[in-house]
């Protein structure tokens, strides 16, 4: 079924029952009835064509998280058009570059000024009475989803899934989606901004499966368990850095959450700490972890039992291969690191890319994105960092994500991006750029520094420490190290 069917047929068997309890940053939560996503995504779609959407056209849908997005979204599906989510708060040039790499753009957006395509503006989305809701022709997109990304490099590309847009309903043990815990009927959280592709694709998927969805404005640790017990949410994705922030509340082991079934992370690596805080505060059955990529050339999982076989690790490949490969494609042995190619269980390509050459792909067929690992003797993969963001100082090579993972476990530290920055002596010294949780009552270099001393090897530990009072991270919980460098190397 296409989305549009699925989100109608949901419609009539159940018309009053909430898709989507909106909650502000301020002001009343607002629910939207599947009976009104239904009638308002149809309106949605009238008002797309009538700004000239076709099954040719990519609608950028560039809004906050709001109701208005996935009316928008589910619009330009039923008019069968590929979807761009895009951060509506990208800096102009950033988002320009994006918007020259799309093809048939109409934009849906926030913006002061209107950018020079079709556009339709997020307060026209507000009120769409004046637009028919009149069903559409069923049409599948090919393809419907797209991501985009400023890469590693600052480079913009654009991801896109070439898979014609539908999905059969219900789920099998088999389903990815089933190993992370997702079910049928959940009250999933959407903490993560939407314009991420797992808050984005999760979501939807969850719609499609007949989820009520808790839809934050924007994330708040403690507003979070607030709403997990209100509305005694089940699932909920969430990157390390909200695990992060949500440890750290001081009554979260008072909190009832006992209505989760599941919660998933990716995007990042968990530190081994915060992984077993978790798995000690909801049990290890409810504690699952993914690694992959949008690019979709292979996925790991695990689950918090697993887990705590081989503490640290993403798991196994499921659906895919993979192999850990040195820079001339030969696969390196178990427990050396080198760089992490696979390669899916699907016939035909699995992602296309505007504004970017493939990913760097080995004669056999295995892909890679650029992350670095090892895997253990039973085949569990442990991520080392990206080869781009991999420190060599002295001769040593250093990767910022264990670095970053030991400065967490300090109880005074908030959030911490670790970084190369030029040294005369060693080349690249270990830079640790630190958010406290207090600024006011700061750890020391000579504090953190004893704590860094007793975890890692010397030649790891920070030569120097910044405080900051917030680490430009994105909603997704990723960081670009190599701009933090960057500015750090003049």
């Amino acid at each position: 079924m296409t989305w549009g069917a699925r989100i109608c047929q949901l419609a009539q068997t159940r018309p009053e029952k909430p898709a989507i309890i909106f909650v502000p940053r301020e002001g009343d939560h607002r629910p939207v009835s599947y009976a009104e996503l239904d009638r308002a995504s149809r309106q949605a779609a009238h008002l797309l064509a009538a700004r000239g959407t076709d099954s040719n056209s990519t609608v950028v849908v560039a809004l906050p998280n709001c109701p208005e997005h996935y009316f928008a979204t589910l619009g330009a599906w039923q008019l069968g058009a590929l979807v761009l989510p895009l951060n509506p708060g990208l800096p102009p040039r950033e988002r320009d570059a994006l918007l020259a790499l799309t093809e048939h753009p109409v934009v849906v957006h926030d913006w002061e000024e209107n950018p020079a395509c079709p556009a339709v503006r997020h307060p026209e989305l507000w009120d769409l009475s004046g637009w028919e809701s009149a069903p559409l022709p069923d049409i599948v997109p090919r393809p419907g989803k797209a991501i985009a990304s400023g890469g590693s490099t600052g480079r913009p590309k654009i991801i896109i899934d070439p898979n014609p847009w539908v999905r059969v309903p219900g789920m099998s043990e088999s389903d990815v989606l089933w190993e992370m815990g997702m079910r049928p009927g959940q009250i999933q959280m959407i903490a993560g901004a939407l314009y991420h592709n797992t808050p984005f694709g999760w979501g939807l998927l969850g719609l499609f499966e007949d989820h009520t969805l808790i839809l934050m404005e924007k994330f708040d640790a403690a507003r979070f368990v607030d709403l997990v017990e209100r509305y005694r949410v089940t699932f909920s994705y969430t990157v390390p850095t909200m695990m992060h922030r949500l440890a750290r509340l001081p009554d979260i082991k008072h909190r009832d959450l006992s209505s989760l079934e599941a919660v998933f992370s990716t995007a990042a690596p968990c530190a081994p700490w915060l992984k077993r805080f978790w798995i000690e505060l909801i049990g290890p059955d409810k504690v699952n972890e993914a690694f992959g990529a949008a690019e979709a050339v292979g996925a790991c999982t695990i689950s918090g039992r697993e887990w705590l076989e081989h503490p640290g690790s993403v798991g196994r490949p499921r659906r895919s291969d993979l192999k850990i490969l040195d820079e001339d494609f030969r696969e390196l042995p178990a427990g050396e690191v080198g760089e992490i190619f696979m390669r899916p269980h699907v016939q035909g390509p699995t992602y296309q890319y505007w504004g970017a050459p493939p990913v760097k792909t080995s004669p056999e067929g295995y892909m890679s994105v650029g992350d670095m690992g090892w895997v253990d003797q039973e085949g569990y993969l442990f991520l080392a960092d990206r080869r781009v963001d991999m420190i060599i100082s002295g001769g040593a090579n250093i990767y910022p994500a264990e670095v970053e993972a030991a400065l967490t476990e300090h109880p005074d530290v908030a959030d911490v991006a670790v970084i190369g920055v030029p040294d005369e002596e060693w080349g690249k010294k270990v830079h640790a750029v630190v958010q406290p949780v207090h600024f006011e009552q700061a750890p020391t270099a000579q504090e953190l520094d004893l704590h860094m001393r007793q975890r890692l090897a010397s030649y790891k530990v920070p030569r120097s420490y910044e405080l900051v009072v917030q680490l430009p991270r994105d909603e997704a919980g990723k960081i670009r190290r190599s701009a933090l460098a960057a500015r750090r190397a003049v």
